[in-house]
This record gives C-alpha cells, sequence and structure tokens, in this order.
C-alpha cells in the first residue's frame, strides 16, 4: 500500500500572513490539528499545528477577556509561529505507507504533508495510518477470523492454508502472518459465517487456535 492510497486530498491550506485567529477558527470548524502553509503557487512554506498555538498564547490566558484574546490572537501572523518547510518532514506519494508510519514514529509527529516537488498535493495523519491497519486486518468485514499458529515458517503453508477454504468454496478477504510473542501466526478472514473451515485445517495439520465472527451483530440488525 501507497501513501497516495490513504492520504486526504481535499486539503485547507493557509498563507502565512493569516492570522493565528483564523488559523484557528480553522481548525476548529473543521476539526483539523494541523495546517498545511502554502505560497500562492500552493509550494509548501510551512505547517501550522494546535499545539503551535496553544504554546503562542499567553501564559495567563484565562485572565484575559475574549476581547483582549481575539485581538492578540489576530495581530500574531501564522509565520511568527509556523514550523518552516526546511523543519518539516514530508512524503512522497508513491512512497510505502509503511515509509510514512515509521518516519511519524520515529519523530514522535502526527502527519506528512505530501509533495510533489515543493507543491501539497496531500497530507497523511497517524489516523490514516490506524485506519489502513485496520483495513488490512479486515476488522470490518463481515465474516469469519481464523488464526493458525505456525511452528514452522516453511514455503508452501500458506498455499496449504488457502487450499483448505478453495475445497469448502470459501472465499478468503484477508490474510495477514503476524511475528508474536507466541510465534508465527496466519490471520485468515473468510468472507461469511456458515461454513466452518477449521476441521479442514485441522485434517491438513494446521492449529487453529481462534475463530472469531466479525460483525455478526451487524448482519442480524
Amino acid at each position: 500500500m501507497y501513501v497516495k492510497d490513504k492520504m486526504s486530498t481535499d486539503l485547507i491550506t493557509v498563507y502565512s500572513n493569516y492570522s493565528v485567529s483564523t488559523a484557528l477558527d480553522l481548525m476548529q470548524s473543521n476539526h483539523l490539528h494541523r495546517l498545511p502553509v502554502v505560497d500562492k503557487n500552493n509550494a509548501l512554506v510551512g505547517l501550522v499545528t494546535e499545539s503551535l498555538v496553544i504554546k503562542n498564547t499567553p501564559n495567563n490566558a484565562s485572565t484575559l477577556s475574549v476581547f483582549e484574546m481575539n485581538y492578540l490572537l489576530n495581530k500574531v501572523k501564522i509565520s511568527d509561529i509556523m514550523i518552516k518547510a526546511k523543519d518539516v518532514y514530508t512524503i512522497a506519494e508513491d512512497a510505502l505507507l509503511e515509509e510514512a508510519a515509521s518516519l511519524m514514529r520515529e519523530h514522535d509527529i502526527g502527519c506528512l504533508p505530501v509533495l510533489d516537488g515543493s507543491k501539497v498535493i496531500g497530507i497523511i495523519t497517524h489516523n490514516d495510518i490506524f485506519e489502513a491497519f485496520i483495513d488490512m486486518l479486515g476488522y470490518h468485514i463481515n465474516g469469519t477470523r481464523y488464526v493458525i499458529a505456525i511452528d514452522k515458517d516453511v514455503p508452501g503453508v500458506l498455499e496449504a492454508i488457502a487450499s483448505c477454504f478453495s475445497k469448502l468454496d470459501l472465499s478468503i478477504s484477508n490474510l495477514s502472518v503476524l511475528k508474536t510473542p507466541r510465534g508465527i501466526e496466519v490471520v485468515v478472514i473468510e468472507k461469511g459465517y456458515d461454513t466452518d473451515a477449521s476441521k479442514a485445517l485441522k485434517e491438513a495439520g494446521f492449529n487453529v487456535t481462534s475463530i472469531t465472527k466479525l460483525n455478526e451483530n451487524d448482519r442480524k440488525q
């Protein structure tokens, strides 16, 4: 999976000469925590975040009137507090999603502007990474989740597992190989609830450690 598969392209951006008050209003009204700062050609010039706004709010804010606070925030420009482009971590749309996740984790940041050259074409956030993780593991699929413990990682294991489902005319929607403290586990999600593949798996010599009916209540409603 690539960054372009999960990034947001319906962007709200700001110019550096906007007031901090404008940026804050945009973040609050659109439920955002950061905004790319661009120039007239949509090239990245910086990033402004909710935490930066809070950091640059007067320490005695609780004693200020609403009028005074708005006045101060209107006087401060985004260019005064933003992270400048040279210090913003970015990524390309054709980069692997894993690279984006690794960058965010390594630098403890919540987003990466996605650039084509210097032009901002999207943004990917930690929530997009979480969504991709959930999708890959098939959590929202209406079907049956099998966890199969693998003693040895040898060629042909996945083919043999898939064959057990194929012989029962069952369709696999998601398949993942996980390395856990328990050892190697293969997680298979089959579309449907009515046919139990555990017997076929066990007869083929596989150790089925868990069977879960995903979203079965949705089917009953």
